[in-house]
């Protein structure tokens, strides 16, 4: 059975951003002032200081078991730290093989960056992936490489064909306190924020403001 999943408000971490405080400091700020799921991210640490940084953020998180902590890619890391789910790129191992390693019991996700990527998402056996990452609905400092982005309009068309294929759908890329109504204006499921919760002086405070903005759209 696989865990809960709120995906209203997913935190995906920096560490860069985060400095000079510890990843785990900031997610648990965050956790309080509103943040319902944490992506655990560091593209340039080596396994062994990944592993690390998941299992700081799971017990910072222990009293949080409603939150569900995943890991970016790296699939050995999430499964010996017992993460909730793997959340991969189009370019990172394919979701069927991933889905293989992890069984049936911890979530994956996709970044979808076209309609291209959600077809063939949605070509997989139902079940394979639980939620698709629309990305980036604006372009963003944090992943530059991801190119420009789909806009408003591309992504309530990404995320309605997600649904139809009984997909969750959250939008990622550019977006703070002043976009997130926005983004979930499109009907995606949530909203994932990097710089806006990582960078803030004040992890809580950035949390309830974007909490804020998304109850204006209509979000949890």
């Amino acid at each position: 059975m696989r865990p809960p999943f709120d995906p209203t408000l997913y935190l995906v971490t920096d560490t860069a951003l985060c400095r000079p405080r510890p990843v785990a400091d900031v997610v648990r700020a965050a956790v309080a002032g509103g943040v319902t799921a944490v992506q655990v991210r560091d593209k340039d640490a080596p396994r062994r200081e990944l592993l690390a940084l998941t299992r700081a953020v799971q017990a910072a998180l222990a009293d949080r078991p409603d939150v569900a902590v995943w890991v970016n890619d790296a699939v050995d890391v999430a499964l010996i730290a017992g993460a909730d789910g793997v959340h991969v790129g189009q370019e990172d191992l394919p979701a069927a093989d991933v889905r293989a390693v992890l069984g049936p019991d911890r979530l994956l996700g996709v970044s979808v960056e076209s309609a291209a990527d959600l077809a063939a998402v949605r070509a997989l056996p139902a079940g394979t992936v639980d939620v698709v990452g629309l990305s980036p609905v604006w372009a963003t400092p944090t992943k530059p490489e991801a190119g420009p982005g789909l806009g408003l309009t591309a992504a309530a068309a990404l995320a309605a064909a997600a649904h139809e294929a009984g997909l969750l759908a959250v939008a990622i890329g550019g977006i703070d306190a002043d976009r997130a109504a926005a983004a979930a204006a499109t009907g995606v499921d949530g909203v994932c924020v990097v710089s806006a919760v990582c960078a803030a002086g004040d992890p809580a405070s950035a949390a309830r403001r974007l909490r804020d903005s998304l109850a204006l759209a209509g979000a949890r």
